[in-house]
């Protein structure tokens, strides 16, 4: 049994049209490249919701409530090629999304 060379691409972002458009254009380059592509694979949003006071003083009781949503996305590229890998490296990626190659 062969193992398969494998990179997994994660991506994170509070805009999840920004985190799906990025993803489209990374399965893409993979693709056009000529390595197989799994995914994207959403996995759970993750909601952090923060409550801050409106007024220090005499409205003290009235809270504003504020939500982040952080998507993520997981691609798996099998069997890539040298050309795969320096076509990744080189890829633009838009602001607000972070990409970690595995």
């Amino acid at each position: 049994m062969a193992s398969t060379a494998k990179i997994r691409v994660k991506l994170k972002g509070y805009d999840s049209v920004v985190v799906d458009k990025s993803a489209r254009s990374i399965i893409e380059t993979a693709i056009s490249t000529g390595a197989k592509v799994a995914g994207p694979i959403p996995m759970p949003t993750r909601k952090r919701k923060i409550a801050v006071n409106r007024s220090p003083f005499i409205y003290k009781s009235s809270i504003e409530h504020f939500e982040i949503n952080t998507h993520k996305r997981v691609i798996d590229i099998i069997d890539p090629t040298p050309k795969t890998i320096d076509a990744l490296q080189h890829l633009q990626m838009p602001a607000g999304v972070g990409v970690e190659i595995q």
